[in-house]
């Protein structure tokens, strides 16, 4: 805490207030009420009370219209240094609290609370390696060398939800921790420099860095980039990303690079990073795309853009259109995708609809995070020769192979059907008959009940429509068990994902938008 001895300098510090975070943008008196105060903007604009003016003067701006608050100096927490909140996390733990606390930074699951006793002297502090501070108050350095001279061992930090306000302060932390690998910094909202910012050697092990919620800008992106000459992880969620030009000679070491919750991003801007030639993993959740183009390629050709990309994640989209899953099919290494929760994927159709994405992507080994099995593809790339059959023939296509050819808008909506058609033989007369015959087929999904905290009860198995929503599901569990249907939590386990539980939240929504599929199990809490 501080007193009411501040100076200007306060403005754009972080400050947290009873657990919520801000940013201070006044400091000095508001009349007519006597002494001085804070104007603060919260990261939660709902905890704010106005925007920044007060009986018509205009203090200080925000963002947003009830994001600001004028609140007494002595109440704001201005934060601790990195040393501070490491030893009153890792060194002042009561006597017999050894809990070890797993936290997921990138993708790496990391042990922040390690050793077999609980970390109490200051020689232990030199021997740690990955360590978690996160929501610790950390706003500062602190006394320069200090975190080199007792803690030089760190690899992994994470520093999320902290107070820090600007990236020269990251840079002293960093400055000093010389074999740094990873590094978290996810919602600090920071400031950062106008000039490249700092030294190659400050990040020089730099390999996963974490800056989703930071309000990084693309331009400043590149601007940082030159100090991260091994990076090979880069998350930038949620931060109104528009990117705005190519990584020139940057960024160039990159294997996966999370965009996710970037609204402003587009298929325009995704082919100014598309020449990356180590990206591998390419997160863009919740962005609002719909389309998708490689104009480099024509049908049933390969896209030189994206060269290395082998997993694609795209849930949470708007697509809708079948032209985009074709696109897809271009990419030269693409093996695994993941789109849930587009229109495509969602709905009475959604089951064929995935099949025919095995059918239309042809290296595709994994979709939504389920293997594709050998005897899977081959199901769904038959039914999908099978459900065009009419439409093939009607565009001109024929049973000997010297006459068939279809037309070209055809093969537009359609470019992997005469690869199809060589792998498996032309679609027979016969199978041309009902088209489609498949798309019905297990609307009716067949599912064990069971109750993993009344291990007493029996468990059940029942047939459900796809299309049943949860609450209804709940309904009915309500019924058979005498339990209401408040008390009732429902999951869900598939024998494709062993040991991984999917919780069913939403209870608007059928059984099918959570991809439940015949011979999953139901699991009932109460």
């Amino acid at each position: 805490m501080m007193n009411d001895t501040l100076t200007s300098d306060v403005i754009g510090q972080r400050v947290a207030v009873n657990g919520e975070r801000a940013t201070v943008r006044f400091y000095g008196p508001v009349p007519p009420v006597a002494g001085l105060w804070l104007g603060v903007e919260w990261d939660n604009p709902e905890r704010g009370k106005h925007d920044g003016s007060r009986e018509g003067t205009v203090y200080f701006q925000c963002s947003h219209p009830t994001g600001g608050s004028f609140i007494r100096p002595n109440k704001a927490n201005f934060g601790v240094d990195f040393l501070t909140a490491l030893r009153n996390r890792y060194e002042d733990e009561p006597e017999g609290d050894g809990k070890k606390q797993m936290v997921t930074i990138g993708k790496r699951p990391v042990e922040t609370i390690g050793f077999d006793s609980v970390i109490k002297k200051q020689s232990q502090l030199s021997e740690l390696r990955d360590i978690s501070l996160r929501s610790c108050a950390v706003s500062r350095a602190g006394d320069k060398g200090a975190i080199a001279e007792v803690c030089p061992n760190i690899r992994v930090v994470d520093l999320s939800q902290n107070l820090l306000s600007a990236w020269d302060e990251v840079t002293e932390i960093a400055d000093q921790l010389r074999h740094l690998e990873v590094l978290d910094l996810s919602e600090n909202k920071l400031r950062f420099p106008s000039e490249s910012p700092s030294p190659a050697r400050t990040f020089s092990t730099l390999k996963v860095l974490v800056l989703s919620g930071t309000g990084i800008k693309w331009v400043e992106v590149l601007r940082c980039a030159p100090g991260w000459p091994v990076l090979e992880e880069l998350y930038l969620k949620s931060n109104d990303i528009s990117i705005s030009e190519r990584p020139a000679d940057v960024l160039q070491t990159v294997k996966v690079l999370d965009l996710s919750s970037n609204q402003l991003i587009d298929e325009n801007q995704l082919f100014l990073i598309a020449h990356l030639p180590r990206l591998e993993r390419l997160i863009l959740r919740d962005i609002g795309i719909s389309s998708l183009r490689f104009p480099d390629a024509g049908a049933g050709c390969k896209t030189s853009m994206f060269p290395s990309l082998q997993y694609l994640v795209v849930d949470d989209n708007r697509i809708s259109q079948w032209s985009f899953i074709n696109e897809l099919d271009k990419l030269q290494s693409l093996h695994s995708l993941s789109c849930l929760r587009n229109p495509l994927t969602v709905g009475s159709g959604a089951r064929t609809n995935l099949q025919f994405i095995i059918a239309r992507i042809g290296q595709l080994r994994t979709l939504n995070r389920c293997e594709i099995l050998p005897e899977e593809r081959r199901g769904a790339e038959l039914d999908y020769r099978k459900a065009f059959g009419k439409e093939w023939k009607g565009a001109g296509g024929h049973q000997d192979p010297d006459k068939n050819r279809p037309s070209e808008e055809f093969l537009a909506a359609h470019p992997r059907y005469l690869s199809l058609c060589r792998k498996y033989g032309a679609p027979e007369d016969g199978e041309l008959k009902t088209q489609q015959p498949f798309l019905l087929k297990n609307q009716l999904l067949t599912l064990k009940i069971k109750y993993p905290n009344h291990p007493d009860q029996r468990f059940l198995e029942k047939q459900l429509p796809d299309s049943m929503t949860i609450q209804k599901v709940k309904g009915l569990l309500s019924r058979l068990l005498k339990v209401p249907v408040s008390d009732l939590l429902l999951s869900y386990e598939s024998p494709k994902m062993p040991g991984r539980e999917i919780e069913l939240e939403n209870d608007q929504q059928p059984l099918e938008f959570y991809s439940v599929e015949n011979g999953d199990c139901l699991l009932v809490r109460w």
